[in-house]
């Protein structure tokens, strides 16, 4: 589903970015624990979070307890409050990618689904440039998906007819 969202848009980039190299049903069981320890993902407060916080973050089991993963947390929230300085919002920019439109590719099966894109490069490298961390190709891709940008059910899935006048 389309996410119109800066807050929602935080979380999904977070989880998106806390899976790698793990699997989705791992960071799905802990994501009411992202939720708790993130603050409800509400991006003010985690980018003032301080290093203190972080340590105590690193002790928590209901997230993964990855330094690089948490700090990158905290340092998106800040690139997000720079975004939102520039463009009003993150949505802004997120959706600017797209024209504001879900992409629509028609996969008939599964297995066309990408794991990357010229978009998904696209995207990764302007985030990057924006100071975020944890925002590859691969993981960009899974964040248009997630937030909406790209429709990538299969055109025989039900949801695709929901999602694609969207």
């Amino acid at each position: 589903m389309p996410v119109c969202d800066d807050n929602k848009l935080f979380e999904a980039l977070t989880l998106e970015g806390a899976q790698a190299g793990l699997s989705w049903s791992t960071i799905l069981r802990k994501r009411e624990g992202y939720r708790c320890a993130f603050d409800g993902f509400d991006i003010k407060k985690v980018a003032r979070f301080r290093q203190t916080k972080v340590e105590k973050l690193l002790l928590d089991s209901g997230i993964v307890r990855n330094r690089l993963k948490v700090e990158s947390t905290v340092n998106n929230a800040k690139s997000i409050i720079a975004i939102q300085k520039d463009y009003g919002s993150f949505y802004t920019l997120i959706w600017s990618f797209v024209n504001g439109r879900p992409l629509q590719p028609r996969r008939k099966h599964a297995n066309a689904v990408p794991s990357t894109t010229a978009l998904s490069h696209h995207i990764s490298s302007v985030l990057k440039k924006r100071g975020f961390r944890f925002v590859g190709p691969t993981i960009c891709y899974a964040f248009m998906q997630a937030v909406g940008l790209v429709n990538d059910h299969e055109t025989s899935c039900y949801r695709y007819e929901q999602l694609k006048d969207r």
